[in-house]
Order: C-alpha cells, then structure tokens, then sequence
C-alpha cells in the first residue's frame, strides 16, 4: 500500500512540481517515471538495511542457515511487498512497462523469499541477495538523465553510467564467488539436510535464475557504456539513430 501510495501521488505531485520535463512527458513516461521513484526509494530503504544486518546481525552471521532471522524477515517483507506492488502495476500497464526479464525476476525472488517469510529459513543468504539494490538508483538515474533530455555523452550521465557499472559489477556480478562458495560451504551440514528438499530447490534454482539475469544486465550496461564512450571518439562508428 505504501508503495502505491509513492506511486500514485506522492512521485506525480513532488516530480510535477520539481521538475518541470515531467508535465511534458507522455502518460507512459510519466508512468515509468513514477515507478522508477518508487523502485529508488525501495532500493534505498532496503539496501541500507541490508548493509545494517551484515554489519551488526550476530546471529544472522554465525548461522547463515537457522540464524534469527527477525531482521532479516522485516527487510524480505518490505521488498516482497515492493515486488507484489510492481507486479499488479505490470499487470495494468503491460503495453507501457513491457519486460519479461523481470516479471521472471520477481516471481524467482518471490518464490525464494516466500520460504524465509514462512520458515525463517537462510536469513543470511536471503539478506546477502538484497545487496544487489544498491545498484538500482543508479539505473533510475540513467533513465531520468535521458528523460529530462540530457545528452548521454554529457559529464553527469558518463559519470552515473561509469558508477552505474562499477557498483552495479560490484553488488551483483563480483560477490558471486563469494556467495557460492559459502553456498557450497553448507552442503551436507545438519543445518542444509534439516531444510528439506523444498527450501534447498528454491534456493539454488532462484539464485541461479537470478544470477544468469544479472550476467545478462551487466553485458548490457557494459556494451552501452562502451557505445556512449566510444561514439564520439576519432575513429569511432557513427550511430544511424539514438535509439540504445
């Protein structure tokens, strides 16, 4: 509710008055526009919590499978709701929002999550996925900079579009390693065989889902920096449009 909220008046009337690109915009840009202010805000909100958790959540750390997972559950439900709320909002504007890439996303994520919601189960690596929001402002960004007209060549875009890579590898492509080799560290111990076959299938089959997502994205926010960098280089191909 909170975040329809967000979207359905407090982005049009803060955006409307802040900015004036935005009364210029068509319905379905001003509709992409004000999800991406709620997809900011969620990633802010949970991203901070996520760093908070890891930092401070003893529990969590020490058993990465059965640890307390209160904390952890207050962070999945705000992001579960998040991803209800931009389901039903793909849903209504399907020919506007069109991405199947992440209603996949979303449904893998929730069907992952709904087994730490109910069970309580890995609130260590529930919590550790939710690091890869503190990519997700920077991508908004990029697509603000192109609403409001901003020339993808110009300083402010470059340097969120080399941010938007740099975090964005950081967050969801170099912790990967990481993540599965503390994944693989936790076979055969009495707390993975104590799961069950249910919550040990949502668990890798979504990380993998999400994993080979996340690969796809970075080969695309790579290949469109390059591009931007490139473009105006002596040398470079000129493009037919500005279509990216």
């Amino acid at each position: 509710m909170f975040f329809q909220l967000l979207f359905s008046f407090i982005s049009p009337t803060i955006s409307s008055r802040c900015c004036g690109t935005y009364k210029q915009l068509t319905g379905a840009k001003q509709c992409d526009w004000d999800s991406r202010v709620v997809s900011t805000v969620h990633a802010l909100i949970v991203g901070s919590f996520c760093l908070y958790i890891l930092a401070y959540d003893d529990a969590v750390n020490l058993d990465p499978i059965w640890g307390d997972p209160f904390q952890v559950k207050m962070n999945v439900a705000i992001t579960c709701g998040y991803l209800v709320y931009d389901l039903l909002l793909f849903a209504r504007y399907w020919k506007e929002m069109r991405d199947p890439y992440m209603v996949c996303h979303h449904f893998a994520v929730i069907y992952a999550y709904g087994y730490v919601l109910n069970r309580g189960v890995l609130p260590y690596f529930a919590n550790f996925r939710l690091i890869s929001e503190l990519s997700t402002p920077f991508v908004n960004l990029r697509w603000f900079f192109d609403a409001v007209g901003l020339p993808r060549s110009s300083q402010p875009v470059l340097i969120n579009g080399l941010a938007m890579a740099v975090v964005f590898f950081i967050v969801r492509i170099a912790v990967i390693p990481s993540y599965y080799s503390q994944v693989f560290a936790t076979f055969g111990t009495e707390g993975y065989i104590r799961l069950g076959i249910g919550p040990q299938v949502a668990w890798i089959v979504s990380c993998v889902i999400l994993d080979i997502l996340n690969v796809f994205w970075m080969y695309k926010i790579a290949a469109g920096f390059y591009r931007v960098v490139t473009k105006g280089k002596p040398g470079g191909k000129p493009k037919r449009n500005h279509a990216e």
